[in-house]
């Protein structure tokens, strides 16, 4: 069934790369969206070691913390702040089952019809996606309707050749992308399940809405100060500084002992030899 509100037609050409990637970032890593299943199924609050039991070989620990990334990322809430509180699916949270299933259908038309949990699957299909900078290689090669060579692929998607050239191996790994011949500087190509990732860009960003309308990212982490490593260059605009005058050569031998500002302040000073 189609996800209502979605364009007829699913164009990668079409899809802000940005805004998909910042969205399959929040789903993309391992887990994620295994645990949002688990709760899913719940249908309720869910203390961590039991959503850890539902995982395989994975510790109650880890999940604490992907749990937590997934309550920053608003995908989970918890009712009060105490410790050992259950989580549940947010409203964003809940509204991730039509993407899923998209990706589900994409995974089993285009990359394995082995048989895998539901969620096993999902994520292995995420797992190909969620990579920064993917999103831009593949609606680059979509873009060229065919064949496209290296140097122009890191062009059109704003990259330098190293990273270009990581993303393309990576993609080739995955089966999204291949290339037309073994030679060296021969084009590449998106695959057929490569090609058909229209739907899913599509699903991903549609559902990317709710944030992205709130100011995308989440707000920025706090930094340290920085600090300043050169006499006379300015931390952030203004005038450059003047640096210090020199002191007057005494003739006494420099000092070749390493002060700290707490040894100076305590010593005052390095004794000379």
């Amino acid at each position: 069934m189609a996800t209502p509100g979605l364009p007829p037609t699913f164009s990668i050409a079409s899809i802000d790369a940005q805004r998909v990637e910042e969205a399959l970032a929040r789903i993309g890593p391992k887990w994620t969206t295994w645990t949002a299943i688990t709760l899913a199924q719940a249908n309720g609050p869910v203390r961590v070691r039991d959503v850890a039991a539902q995982l395989p070989f994975v510790s109650e620990q880890f999940v604490g913390k992907r749990l937590a990334t997934m309550h920053a990322d608003g995908l989970v809430i918890r009712d009060d702040d105490r410790r050992g509180a259950p989580y549940r699916l947010s409203a964003l949270g809940t509204s991730l089952a039509p993407v899923l299933c998209t990706v589900s259908d994409w995974s089993r038309t285009h990359l394995t019809q082995e048989p895998m949990a539901e969620a096993e699957r999902v994520e292995d299909a995420l797992r190909r996606l969620h990579l920064r900078h993917s999103t831009a290689v593949i609606q680059a090669l979509d873009s060229a309707d065919g064949q496209m060579r290296f140097v122009h692929i890191a062009e059109a998607a704003g990259l330098d050749y190293g990273l270009a050239r990581q993303r393309l191996v990576r993609l080739q790994a995955d089966g999204l992308v291949t290339r037309t011949g073994s030679r060296h500087g021969d084009p590449y190509v998106l695959t057929d399940a490569g090609q058909a990732l229209g739907a899913v860009y599509a699903s991903v960003e549609h559902w990317s809405q709710p944030f992205a309308l709130r100011g995308g990212t989440a707000a920025p982490r706090p930094t340290a100060a920085a600090t300043r490593t050169h006499v006379g260059i300015p931390l952030g605009g203004g005038e450059p500084t003047a640096p210090e005058p020199r002191r007057p050569y005494d003739g006494a031998p420099p000092c070749r002992t390493s002060c700290s500002a707490t040894r100076l302040s305590r010593n005052r000073g390095c004794r000379r030899p």
